[in-house]
């Protein structure tokens, strides 16, 4: 846990960080400020009364970790910041309790009952600020004009305020990789010694973490054999059996912020089990050189196409591939069949945060969310892979250089289902900091 006095040094100096930025971006757009909208609940279907998970709006919780829908900041340059925090509450349900107060004294708080409380306090400020969240209505409500309604460039320009991370920012990450670390042992432990369900692995995952699904950056992924295949599996099976693989995908928060890990483990001897863990420790070993490789001033995108690189060439090494080299395997599109994701992905607030996919990608990389320059603050994932799914591998046979895989051990492999490894990243002004291996080394 982060005690008490580390937060009351750096909450504060992270709300000034954000003021400064916030300022910069209303000048930009001839603001004085911003009103910013925690969130409504959204109704499942037209068929009940019940409400998904209230989520958070992401420039809310940038500010302060408070799960309470129908509050608003009241965000105005050279002021304090003002909460305005919904008192009123329904006998049906309530909301979770904060996981600290550390927050509430960098605000001047105002306790309100409805939008129109919020619209009383800031009518007379209206022409001057933008409305910022996902309630256009509540917006409105609040005598918002259609066009400072979540303007898109200011949105993007918001967005990109969570870029660069606070000392506080990376902190929080770091515990929050922490938190998860114990599930994944956890997890680990339980998959080596018996016979567990995809289910019964995601239960004692949440309870070694101390969430409910709920509270989870997102939902887990916890895939055993075939299933590992499937880049975001979620429908828990209930077969509890020995199992050859294990890949789980699970994260947790921390005052808001977010961890996503990945590991693979491998049970079983014979060829092709004996296979699959070598391609495991190849993967995990390149996973190390490709983070090693961070550095200020290069482009994301070109560590994307470096994975796929040293992708060809631990296919070489393995034996799941031959008579060719690692570029060509790469040039022949072989690569993009076995890992056909991006490399990773900028993370904050939101696990796959928004404002570090400045430019398209390449056509080749359709799928890469980050195409930013490094710089010091960033916080990322680098999470390679190599997947045997069934559809893309009747593509690569039709591939011209398809024919240089060992197909017989590439079938073999298919009920292993695959692989992914993933580290959560803060460039520092002295390199890369790995915030998840302190905690979870393998």
């Amino acid at each position: 846990m982060i005690d008490s006095a580390t937060l009351a040094r750096l909450y504060p100096l992270h709300l000034e960080a954000l003021g400064a930025r916030t300022a910069a971006v209303c000048a930009k757009h001839g603001l004085d400020g911003l009103v910013i909208h925690s969130g409504t609940a959204q109704s499942k279907t037209a068929f009940d009364d019940q409400d998904w998970p209230l989520v958070i709006v992401p420039s809310f919780r940038h500010w302060l970790p408070l799960v309470v829908g129908g509050c608003a900041l009241l965000v105005r340059t050279g002021h304090k910041p003002t909460l305005f925090l919904n008192v009123e509450r329904s006998y049906w349900e309530g909301p979770p309790e904060p996981e600290g107060d550390h927050f509430f004294a960098g605000f001047d708080v105002v306790e309100v009952h409805s939008a129109a409380d919020i619209r009383a306090a800031v009518r007379p400020l209206v022409g001057g600020l933008a409305f910022i969240g996902t309630d256009r209505a509540f917006g409105a409500a609040l005598g918002f004009a259609e066009d400072r309604l979540t303007p898109l460039t200011l949105l993007k320009d918001l967005d990109g305020t969570r870029v660069f991370k606070t000392e506080y920012e990376v902190l929080c990450h770091e515990e929050a990789n922490r938190r998860a670390a114990v599930g994944h042992l956890a997890a680990a432990a339980a998959f080596a010694e018996g016979a567990h369900s995809e289910l019964d692995l995601h239960l004692l995952y949440l309870l070694t973490t101390e969430q409910d699904d709920t509270g989870t950056p997102y939902k887990g992924i916890v895939a055993k054999d075939e299933h590992a295949a499937t880049l975001h599996h979620n429908a828990y099976s209930r077969r509890r059996d020995v199992g050859r693989t294990l890949l789980v995908d699970a994260g947790a928060t921390c005052f808001g912020y977010q961890s996503d890990i990945t590991r693979t483990a491998i049970k079983g001897s014979g060829d092709a089990a004996d296979t699959f863990r070598a391609l495991n420790a190849a993967i995990d070993a390149f996973q190390h050189e490709l983070v090693a490789g961070v550095r200020p001033g290069r482009l994301y995108q070109e560590l994307h196409d470096e994975s796929h690189r040293l992708l060809g060439a631990a296919l070489l090494s393995t034996g799941l591939a031959r008579g060719a080299s690692a570029e060509a395997l790469v040039a022949g599109g072989v690569t993009r069949k076995l890992f056909p994701h991006g490399l990773g992905h900028s993370l904050g607030v939101i696990t796959h945060d928004v404002g570090m996919k400045l430019v398209a990608p390449k056509t080749e990389n359709p799928y890469l969310r980050n195409t930013s320059e490094m710089q010091v603050g960033q916080v990322f994932t680098i999470e390679p892979g190599c997947y045997f799914i069934p559809a893309l591998l009747s593509e690569a046979r039709a591939l011209p250089h398809g024919g240089h895989l060992n197909w017989n051990v590439v079938e073999a492999l298919v009920p292993f289902g695959g692989i992914r490894i993933e580290d959560n990243i803060h460039v520092g002004v002295d390199g890369p900091v790995n915030l998840t291996r302190p905690f979870l080394p393998r």
